[in-house]
């Protein structure tokens, strides 16, 4: 069983039915990250150059075969980022950010050989984000990352692959709070439920000898089965 799977109690995640207020018996302190603003951009981005590191199995023979490239994290790393406040709007201000996005690439080698090799996309981004006031715990700008390219080229010269991606991403202004919530007490947790592969189902429904009269003529044999007939 899980969460979801017919687990029948009012002490689990799930959607509410009637007063939603019946059962909050606390409030509850809870260490979390509270998001204050967020925004998503996506857009396919050409040309871009992925510099090849780590390749496995080590040493590919040359030249290269792209087959696809995906990011493998989806967090991407923050640097150089700039904050400047608005005047004219209260809270807001221009959230500049260079995002750095982890990418695994596929490809065969010269002798057929499938191979894989670590390599990066740095976007940045420059919009407009509420920023709350300054305290003691500072805010911080978090990524949410995706990237994928389906076909690309390889460079001879310097062997690299020159790729047009997708790319997601998702900007937040977080800080890392203690956060007084309505509780409805601890989660019930359901017995878990074993995977099995159920290899045999339908095999031991068979009947243990083959059902019908033997040697019946209504068994669709006819006059005439094989080489040596079934009888006249």
């Amino acid at each position: 069983m899980s969460f979801f799977s017919n687990f029948q109690t009012d002490k689990c995640p799930g959607p509410i039915s009637g007063n939603p207020a019946n059962g909050l018996n606390e409030k509850v302190c809870l260490q979390a990250q509270r998001v204050f603003d967020a925004c998503i951009k996506q857009g396919q981005s050409d040309g871009i150059v992925l510099q090849l590191t780590n390749p496995t199995p080590a040493n590919p023979t040359y030249p290269l075969t792209f087959i696809s490239a995906r990011s493998i994290s989806s967090t991407g790393s923050v640097t150089a980022f700039q904050v400047d406040r608005l005047p004219d709007k209260a809270n807001c201000a221009r959230v500049q950010a260079t995002i750095d996005i982890p990418v695994e690439v596929i490809y065969t080698d010269a002798n057929g050989v499938e191979g894989k090799a670590v390599s990066s996309v740095r976007v940045s981004e420059d919009v407009i984000l509420f920023v709350p006031q300054p305290s003691i715990v500072p805010f911080e700008v978090q990524s949410v990352v995706s990237a994928v390219a389906a076909e690309g080229t390889f460079n001879a010269e310097d062997n690299t692959f020159t790729v047009n991606m997708c790319i997601t991403v998702v900007l937040k202004i977080v800080i890392s709070v203690d956060l007084l919530v309505p509780s409805y007490g601890y989660c019930a947790i359901p017995p878990a439920q074993e995977y099995t592969q159920e290899i045999c189902a339908g095999f031991f429904e068979l009947p243990l000898y083959p059902q019908g009269t033997v040697g019946g003529r209504g068994n669709g044999c006819g006059n005439n089965c094989g080489s040596g007939g079934c009888g006249r």
